[in-house]
């Protein structure tokens, strides 16, 4: 259990975290796990069309994400 703590102190999130993110077009093109959480305890990286729906599921671990600004 330290030694997970320690690479969440190195600045990167706990990946899968949260059952819900809002994302931006800025996050585009949108993969699972996103930039900036560590990925050595996740999933493979995924993308994820969100453009079209403004919503999407991971396969992996079920994060549901939401496209906040879809207006372009």
């Amino acid at each position: 259990m330290a030694k997970a703590a320690a690479f969440q102190n190195e600045g990167q999130e706990t990946p899968n975290a949260h059952r819900h993110y809002q994302v931006t077009r800025k996050d585009l093109p949108l993969h699972c796990p996103m930039e900036g959480m560590s990925v050595w305890n996740s999933h493979p990286r995924v993308f994820l069309p969100i453009e079209d729906s403004g919503e999407a599921m991971c396969p992996y671990c079920g994060a549901e994400y939401t496209l906040v600004d879809q207006a372009v």
